[in-house]
């Protein structure tokens, strides 16, 4: 019979410790697609060059790689005989197992449209993208037409050949939902608590309690709200979300919470309004914000305005907050420029229009965001 007075210890299950905040993210693969035009002038003197020689097109880019199309009018292969002429698309720069699809059109002059296409785009492929190992790896067809064929046709017209090429490159990117997020704390009430009845500082109610004395604070509603249960009233969040973005400062309710959670040193509190206040920007905001978080130490949210703004910089250049933003915040002009810098590529498309936005921003500051006198 089992003792069932036993003083054996029981095994107790260990407490769960909080667990983060559950995080997302997605790989999305899609293709950075450019197309070449190759114009082949004189092909009658190009005859007879032999087979394995070819014309070659200039070099253009597509998603970071050269390549370059390869007409060989005596075909590439010396068994053929010459009777074909071979098109390739060939990687010129280096590069090690480069996915990507292809297309090749001979272009039919006479205006009727029957192009002689072979695509790898908008159709299913079985084994997937072809893959190009290393420089000079190439993509075609050796038996592309034949040569007869193609000099009683429409493609070839005044001795001259246009070929259209597409070069699709496959690439992987990792997508975050909500990229103008802030991550917030875990809930710290009970430090909130004791920090409040410890500083004295910003307090403005004195309780007597049996003759001794407590500081408190009595700042309006949504503050007290938060201090008691640590999350910000839903009233509070509806009329933020519904405030107009062009008075930014002066009416968004959140902002003043912002401001206050700043003064109280309330941490969590202040990244919760930012992580509001970021899902909100816009073109017309964004300046207002950016100058508003510098001011009240808004780290997070300065970031996020920062990015927003370069992504965007030529609707938020025209806005009505920038001008107030360069004549009153210089230093902020100069770290949008350093943030133009390292993604100038990205964010301002090609180079004439990226020294324009450039020549705009800056207009005569120095680096520290001092404005200066050319020289004349």
């Amino acid at each position: 019979m089992a003792d069932t007075n036993s003083n054996t210890p029981t095994a107790t299950a260990p407490e769960k410790s909080p667990s983060a905040s559950p995080t997302s993210s997605r790989s999305v693969t899609h293709t950075v697609n450019g197309s070449h035009k190759f114009v082949i002038q004189g092909y009658s003197l190009a005859k007879g060059m032999g087979p394995g020689k070819h014309i070659a097109s200039d070099d253009f880019i597509v998603g970071g790689y050269q390549w370059a199309v390869y007409f060989y009018p005596d075909g590439k292969n010396v068994e053929d005989n010459s009777t074909y002429v071979s098109i390739f698309i060939a990687l010129a720069s280096d590069g090690t197992d480069v996915r990507a699809l292809f297309e090749l059109t001979l272009v039919d002059q006479s205006g009727k449209g029957k192009h002689k296409v072979h695509s790898h785009f908008e159709r299913s492929l079985e084994s997937g993208p072809y893959t190009l190992k290393y420089r000079g790896s190439m993509w075609g067809y050796k038996r592309f037409l034949r040569r007869t064929t193609l000099e009683n046709s429409d493609y070839l017209k005044d001795d001259c050949l246009q070929i259209n090429c597409t070069v699709g490159v496959v690439v992987s990117s990792i997508e975050r939902p909500h990229s103008q997020t802030i991550s917030i704390p875990e809930s710290n009430i009970g430090a909130h608590f004791g920090a409040l009845l410890e500083n004295l500082e910003g307090s403005d109610v004195t309780f007597n309690v049996d003759g001794e004395k407590f500081q408190a604070h009595s700042f309006h509603q949504a503050l007290l709200h938060f201090i008691y249960t640590d999350s910000i009233a839903e009233d509070v969040v509806v009329s933020s979300s519904s405030s107009s973005s062009e008075s930014f400062v002066g009416d968004n309710f959140m902002a003043k919470l912002l401001a206050a959670a700043d003064k109280y040193g309330l941490e969590r509190l202040r990244l919760m309004c930012e992580s509001h206040l970021c899902k909100n920007l816009s073109v017309r905001s964004v300046a207002q914000v950016l100058s508003f978080a510098e001011e009240h130490h808004a780290t997070e949210l300065k970031a996020v305005c920062l990015r927003f703004a370069a992504k965007n910089l030529g609707a938020v250049m025209q806005s009505k907050g920038f001008e107030h933003l360069k004549e009153n915040n210089p230093s902020l002009q100069s770290e949008l420029l350093k943030i133009l810098a390292q993604n100038c590529g990205d964010v301002c498309g090609n180079g004439s229009k990226s020294r324009s936005v450039w020549a705009q921003l800056s207009d005569g500051g120095d680096s520290n965001g001092r404005r200066v006198r050319q020289r004349t």
